[in-house]
């Protein structure tokens, strides 16, 4: 009796052990700590001090835990085996050069992490063009030899025809999605004229962008002969403007201009109320007279892409380098525009907080023109009818209550994004208040509502650029016709969107993009042969008009 009673005793502190392990299993598996404070989700990254950089963002790794609990459980049953994603190709497939400080820009190596696996390859040619526009820029990038002897020439108020060092130079107009997309077609016009990029950087947009190209910069410098650029003699009907010097017979597209007295410099106007003078750029001769100027200035909000591509002497070029012609901006987007570590900062605390453990990422991004308004309730229909007849996202059990048993499935994240908070309450209550007709959960997020664009703001733009980024993360991706900022989005992300329309006489509430490219609001409808306006969205099969247009001018790529 007295041995059963010792080996009873021995026995219980083994059985309150266990007992004690059952109860801390349950209190894990109970999710005892995903109400975790947002502060402590919401957590900056930073790259190792030493080391190979690791371009994910994944925690440190920890020690390995027990999985068998202190022999609690059972080897004896098979683990389940997990795919494990491969890593992404930080370079892009080449289209990146290695050559930069990772640290230093980290949303250039890491961006790829986030993207949807691309199946647009960048051509042998686009890469080795690239490699060598590098080359060029360090050789002519600001204060090097060349280019102190261009700007010798510059100040001497006249041109004496092209330099070893010859440059065009950007200059910002409109909004942010109008700068980027005008900003894309420039580096395009310069690679594809041995030209040098530079930029003016306006204020508000000091601080958004990495360096793109390796050991120089591309901005102008503070020392340039010209200081101001935010003045008449940069805009349309200057008198140094190449339309106007046209129109005034200064100069003519067909001229003899190796003996001629020309300007030191050119500015081309190619906004969106450029005037028939200006539009004449887009003339094969123009462009065989620009080879005269050292220094071209060129102000734009277009994606004046497509019109190079109607530009016979770029044709042959235009093949090697893009014989996918819908990404143009895809590749030239993605090698160009980083955004710099505090931009980046927005864009991977936002995106761990709310949308990485999302099964399927959607983005939808709504915009009203102030100049072609469209009523709230309009467009929140609109935008409701796309997303559910196209079954974006699933329809709602209005007569039930939201859903007991989505624990533990993953939901599908909405990134809303607005100037108004409207759309994204109506979809966040809408999902909140009812549940899905396919049992999913829906979460429906909004990063910020600025109410009014503030172009000149910096912060604004921050956020902009941060939330472009966002939606080009998206699986699908929800945009509003004629808007840039989706543009942009979908440019980037390699994505075709689903376009919401305006009401006015429409028979579907949105459109599918048959083509990623950005669209050229305003293309200009003169042919420089003919002499003549045509239809310049019949002249070549890739080079056909915007499918979220009512108005026949624009121009798009497609394939």
């Amino acid at each position: 009796m007295r041995d059963k009673l010792l080996g009873a005793a021995a026995a219980r502190p083994l059985l309150v052990v266990a007992a004690l392990t059952v109860v801390l299993l349950l209190i894990v598996l109970s999710g005892a700590t995903r109400n975790l404070p947002l502060d402590l989700l919401i957590r900056s990254y930073s790259a190792p001090e030493e080391g190979p950089q690791n371009c994910s963002l994944a925690s440190p790794i920890q020690p390995a835990k027990d999985k068998l609990l202190g022999g609690l459980l059972s080897p004896a049953f098979d683990e389940p085996s997990s795919p494990i994603e491969p890593a992404k190709d930080k370079l892009l497939g080449g289209l990146l050069s290695p050559a930069f400080d990772e640290p230093s820009c980290l949303s250039r190596y890491q961006s790829a992490q986030f993207w949807k696996s691309s199946n647009h390859t960048p051509s042998p040619y686009l890469l080795q063009k690239l490699r060598s526009y590098e080359a060029l820029h360090q050789r002519c990038g600001p204060h090097t030899d060349l280019y102190n002897k261009s700007i010798d020439q510059l100040r001497s108020n006249r041109s004496t025809g092209p330099l070893e060092c010859n440059y065009v130079v950007w200059l910002q107009s409109g909004g942010l999605g109008n700068r980027l997309m005008s900003l894309i077609s420039t580096f395009l016009y310069a690679i594809l004229n041995n030209r040098v990029l530079l930029l003016s950087v306006p204020d508000d947009l000091h601080d958004m962008f990495c360096e793109p190209f390796p050991g120089t910069s591309w901005a102008l410098p503070s020392d340039f002969p010209i200081k101001k650029f935010e003045t008449r003699d940069f805009y349309g009907g200057s008198p140094q403007s190449y339309g106007n010097l046209l129109k005034n017979k200064v100069l003519s597209n067909g001229m003899d201009a190796t003996h001629a007295s020309l300007p030191a410099y050119l500015y081309l106007h190619l906004t969106h109320d450029a005037d028939d003078s200006d539009k004449m750029f887009y003339c094969e001769d123009a462009q065989l007279l620009f080879q005269s100027f050292p220094w071209l200035f060129l102000r734009s909000n277009q994606y004046f892409a497509p019109s190079l591509f109607l530009v016979s002497q770029y044709n042959d070029e235009l093949q090697k380098l893009f014989p996918e012609k819908e990404a143009v901006f895809h590749h030239l987007g993605r090698y160009l525009l980083h955004p710099t570590n505090s931009v980046w900062g927005y864009v991977t605390r936002y995106y761990e907080a709310y949308l990485a453990n999302a099964k399927e990422r959607v983005g939808i991004q709504v915009r009203n023109f102030p100049n072609a308004p469209v009523k709230f309730e309009l467009m929140l229909d609109q935008v409701i009818n796309c997303t559910l007849k196209e079954k974006i996202l699933p329809d709602i059990k209005v007569e039930v209550p939201a859903n007991l048993t989505t624990s533990g499935v993953k939901p599908k994240a909405v990134l809303v994004t607005s100037l108004q908070t409207g759309y994204f309450e109506k979809l966040r209550n809408m999902y909140y208040e009812h549940s899905s007709t396919t049992g999913d959960a829906i979460g429906v997020y909004q990063p910020s509502h600025e109410e009014l664009q503030r172009t000149e703001n910096q912060n604004h733009n921050t956020k902009a650029l941060a939330e472009m980024y966002l939606l080009s993360f998206s699986d699908v991706l929800v945009t509003t016709a004629f808007s840039t900022f989706g543009y942009v989005a979908q440019g980037l992300g390699g994505l075709r969107p689903w376009m919401v329309l305006r009401p006015d006489n429409q028979n579907s509430p949105c459109r599918r993009a048959l083509s990623m490219e950005p669209c050229f609001h305003f293309a200009p409808a003169y042919d420089c042969k003919a002499g003549r306006n045509i239809d310049k969205g019949t002249v070549v099969p890739h080079v056909k008009h915007c499918e979220d247009l009512d108005f026949r001018w624009g121009l798009k790529l497609f394939d």
